[in-house]
């Protein structure tokens, strides 16, 4: 519970705050606290996609997108009320989206007695490996794995080409 606190408050705290550099530090904080939630979820190789990501790489493009431009938010010309309204609505229909969900935890959950004892059971068998979290990320999710790294690499070569990295000079440019 202390954990969705704290990242309730970081969240306003970005909201409200104007400095740009604050917001960016702010979302990193907000990052490593999602990545120690999803570990006390055990969900540790999310977290340490959240930590190495969300923390690690956007900090450090968000940065230095800050220091090619300004460090202040321009301000709006009108409150943004549609988007805050989008908002809250998207929220209150996933909150009212979890109301159907099993309890946190609980054994006699879909998940519990369904998909991993199959898992557990037929995981060697079926796909070779001996590893059952190897045999689930690499067989039963590949597609689902493959899709991660093409938007991982999609969202690299994004980067690479919007700093420039490799560009070759014009004609009429400076080499």
């Amino acid at each position: 519970m202390v954990l969705l606190l704290l990242l309730a408050a970081v969240a306003l705290a970005i909201v409200g705050t104007r400095n740009l550099f604050a917001v960016v530090v702010l979302s990193s904080i907000y990052s490593f606290l999602m990545a120690t939630t999803l570990v006390v979820l055990d969900a540790v190789d999310v977290a340490m996609t959240e930590a190495s990501v969300g923390a690690g790489i956007s900090t450090v493009l968000l940065l230095g997108t800050l220091y090619l431009t300004r460090s202040e938010e321009a301000v709006p010309g009108h409150r943004p009320l549609l988007p805050l309204a989008v908002a809250v609505v998207t929220a209150g229909m996933l909150i009212y989206g979890t109301l159907g969900m099993p309890v946190f935890g609980d054994p006699t959950g879909p998940i519990h007695q369904h998909v991993a004892p199959r898992y557990i059971q037929d995981g060697v068998r079926e796909t070779g490996i001996p590893n059952i979290v190897t045999a689930v990320l690499a067989s039963y999710r590949g597609y689902d794995t493959l899709g991660e790294t093409t938007v991982i690499f999609t969202a690299g070569v994004g980067v690479i080409l919007l700093l420039g990295i490799g560009r070759r000079g014009r004609k009429g440019e400076d080499e």
